[in-house]
């Protein structure tokens, strides 16, 4: 367990260094991306020196550094603000994303993976296989022009955009449905799949065949005796599924012109503000390393557990 929390701090270390070089060797200069093409070489060298970028590459990662521990993501170039307070209004916004779909996710796969599991090769495992992969393989922006021209143009049921909306003001549970389908329909296939090689591997040990020849009922095996161990090696494919929702929200958050960190993560690259997308990569990093780390602890907590039932 101390490895693997090592492991991570490394990580953390590693992807630190690599969002500071990668965004501050990115081709061009900020200070003339700034002021656009019709500024004077001396307005342009004025702003490098405001902005430190006068100052040599080390000096400036340790000043970006020591800001991080302090809490200090930076000031955005574009609107002069802290990184923090544009990070935070965004933020929230994109978190309740995330876990409505994860909510949703989590336990359909579960039931999915569960129902095509118990009897392998049946109407309902080809159904429910088939069914996943197709929603697995239609991008997400496809889905979402889709879902869009059904519900919102032509039966006008949901509406097209969450455009207008401030962070969570402004916000209805009609404007989420769309955006979390998208999100769970992208995730489910991959999810439930895995659920189903862990049932259908689960419930052919020796202990769950001999426990069923004695009488006991599938419900309690299925409950008490498979799924437990099942679970252990979903666990990653959870991280991963969590992975693959971030990646996820920069194109619902587009499509659907909903003011999250996805959005303000393109409008960032688009006019080159430095320490917002600093903050941002940085942001979708840490989160990656975090919850495979916690699927880590979670699966070697769980392993003996498994191995005794």
């Amino acid at each position: 367990m101390r490895l693997r929390v090592t492991i991570a701090l490394g990580q953390l270390a590693a992807v630190t260094v690599a969002v500071f070089a990668l965004t501050t060797f990115l081709p061009g200069d900020t200070a003339e991306v700034v002021l656009g093409p019709l500024a004077l070489p001396e307005q342009i060298e004025v702003l490098r020196v405001q902005l430190g970028l006068d100052r040599p590459v080390w000096e400036r990662f340790g000043a970006w550094v020591g800001g991080l521990f302090r809490g200090d993501l930076g000031t955005s170039l574009a609107t002069g603000r802290p990184v923090v307070e544009d990070l935070g209004a965004r933020f929230a916004l994109t978190l309740l994303l995330a876990v409505l779909a994860v909510v949703i996710l989590v336990p359909l796969a579960v039931a999915l993976g569960c129902a095509a599991g118990r009897r392998p090769g049946s109407v309902a495992d080809r159904l429910i296989t088939a069914t996943t992969t197709v929603a697995q393989a239609v991008p997400d922006f496809a889905l979402g022009l889709l879902l869009v021209a059904v519900f919102a143009l032509q039966l006008g049921w949901l509406p097209a955009t969450g455009a207008g909306t401030v962070g969570l003001s402004g916000l209805t549970v009609s404007m989420l449905v769309l955006p979390v389908t998208i999100l769970v329909s992208n995730q489910l296939g991959r999810l439930a799949r895995q659920v189903r090689i862990g049932v259908v591997e689960a419930a052919g040990a020796t202990h769950v065949t001999h426990l069923r020849r004695l009488g006991l009922g599938e419900r309690t095996l299925l409950l008490r005796h498979v799924l437990p161990g099942a679970v252990v090696p979903s666990l990653q494919q959870v991280a991963r599924t969590v992975d693959g929702l971030l990646g996820g929200v920069l194109v619902v958050e587009a499509l659907f012109a909903m003011p999250g960190i996805g959005s303000g993560f393109v409008s960032a690259v688009q006019n080159r503000d430095l320490p917002v997308v600093q903050a941002y990569a940085l942001l979708f990093a840490v989160t990656t390393v975090l919850v495979n780390l916690v699927a880590d602890l979670a699966s070697a907590r769980l392993v003996p557990q498994a191995v005794r039932l």
